[in-house]
């Protein structure tokens, strides 16, 4: 079923080479081809968590092809897949009417990149872990080059791929010499041997780099509101949702798996580089006048916090922690929708200052901005509001200082999160546009898809704690 689960969006993209795009019946053709691939992934996905056997730590689901690409998945993998797979259909979905030239070359370029992200998550193996953990970036790349917006996107996409290349370098170092002194790169084997103490932590540095790089981190996150900014819509809600979240689940695979005594040393390290990083970051939303780049740098506050919980060695955290990321992993791109999808499409701007009083004809979509603004302030109710809770509550039992800074994202992202919302929203109709029609049905079944996980998880939480359960115990390191 994980073979079946990596290999039918290539088998999607196959179906799509022989069709042309010389008319509008083979465009719609191809997009249905693509949407439907990945619908059914998506119902594959949920079939594996339905047959997942949540009291095992062990992998589950194990397969080996050709020798050494082994595969296999837990319950923090299968969180993650399970977002893939979720969010791929809703990024095909966001650009189904803008994207016309190259079609093709777009809707291959998605399917490629769910395959691609499912195989990190999924890999058994440290070199194909960063194998497919950097396989992304060329895809990225051209995407951004040739279906973004603004005369920036090439520096945008360079930024993109030389950041993230360059940080990952010395993971590369790293892993080989861990094969040189080992003899092996899989994880399970890795865990048995296990590091020698002496060499866990210029590992852990090097593994430390290329996470930070990608959460993004300060200073390493340059990068990511340039690209956001400057990618079509379906690449922001891509790098938004899943993108980052191969961070994530990096510190959970390597670090906290692999190198506790190493994490355990430098966890006030990692915690104080979080709490710039929220403070930083949510300073930088608030002075933006881009709204695709106020998310994005919104976007970087939050794993902050997701980060703060995973390194505060309790299991309320880790859990915590866990649940944020997969709250921003719906919230965000919903965010992206509003303001570079609905709003961009029929203003073509993406300054603050030209667009206000959208409440007058857009009533349907200001009501669900206003929904997905109130989950990204971390609102109750919502899975956003426990994975905030829980992260912090978990900081607070190794250190009440950093919590009660780390807290300070709560008012902010109400601060920058409200103020965007009532300066587009509310006041007098901009005199640079005509009234605009109210959300279609596609961009309504489309947030309406965002909103009832978000919404239905942060009331039934122990729907996914049920799941992590299991992993949990085994990312606390105690000495």
């Amino acid at each position: 079923m994980l073979t079946t689960l990596i290999l039918i969006p290539i088998i999607g993209s196959l179906f799509l080479l022989p069709i042309s795009e010389t008319t509008e019946s083979s465009k719609r053709q191809m997009k249905n081809i693509a949407l439907i691939t990945s619908l059914i992934n998506l119902f594959i996905s949920i079939n594996l968590w339905l047959l997942f056997d949540t009291s095992t730590t062990q992998y589950q689901f194990v397969s080996t092809h050709i020798g050494s690409f082994n595969f296999g998945i837990d319950a923090t993998s299968l969180v993650f897949v399970l977002l893939t797979t979720f969010v791929t259909p809703i990024a095909l979905l966001s650009n189904h009417r803008t994207i016309t030239q190259n079609l093709k070359f777009f809707l291959i370029s998605f399917l490629l990149l769910e395959s691609l992200q499912i195989c990190a998550f999924v890999s058994l193996d440290l070199l194909l872990f960063y194998i497919f953990f950097e396989s992304i970036l060329p895809i990225l790349f051209v995407v951004i080059i040739l279906f973004g917006h603004g005369k920036d996107r090439i520096r945008s996409a360079n930024l993109l791929f030389l950041y993230t290349l360059a940080g990952s370098l010395p993971m590369l170092l790293s892993i080989l010499f861990i094969y040189s002194n080992l003899g092996t790169v899989d994880f399970q084997l890795i865990s048995l041997y296990g590091i020698s103490p002496d060499y866990q932590y210029l590992l852990w540095i090097g593994f430390f780099i290329a996470f930070a790089v990608k959460t993004p981190l300060y200073p390493f996150m340059i990068w990511l509101p340039k690209a956001h900014g400057d990618s079509p819509l379906a690449g922001s809600i891509i790098l938004a949702a899943t993108v980052l979240k191969l961070a994530t689940y990096g510190y959970v695979r390597v670090l906290l798996g692999m190198l506790p005594e190493a994490t355990n040393y430098f966890s006030p390290l990692i915690q104080t580089i979080a709490i710039v990083t929220l403070i930083y970051a949510s300073f930088s939303t608030i002075v933006q006048q881009d709204t695709k780049r106020l998310i994005a740098y919104s976007s970087v506050a939050h794993m902050a916090v997701v980060v703060l919980g995973l390194f505060s060695n309790t299991i309320i955290g880790y859990e915590g922690a866990l649940l944020l990321a997969l709250a921003h992993g719906w919230v965000s791109p919903a965010l992206f929708i509003c303001v570079g999808g609905i709003i961009y499409d029929r203003t073509g701007t993406r300054i603050i200052n030209y667009i206000r009083g959208l409440a007058a004809y857009m009533p349907v979509f200001t009501i669900l901005f206003f929904i997905f603004t109130l989950a990204n302030t971390g609102i109750p109710l919502t899975l956003n509001f426990l994975g905030e809770q829980l992260s912090l509550m978990g900081l607070w039992h190794t250190n009440p200082i950093l919590a009660i800074i780390g807290a300070t994202s709560i008012l902010l992202s109400a601060c920058y999160s409200l103020l965007l919302y009532n300066r587009l929203s509310y006041g007098n109709y901009s005199p640079y546009f005509p009234p605009f029609k109210d959300i279609s049905r596609r961009e309504y079944y489309i947030l309406i898809s965002l909103l009832i996980p978000t919404v239905v998880f942060g009331v039934f939480p122990n729907t996914i704690l049920s799941l992590l359960h299991s992993s949990s115990l085994t990312a606390i390191y105690i000495f």
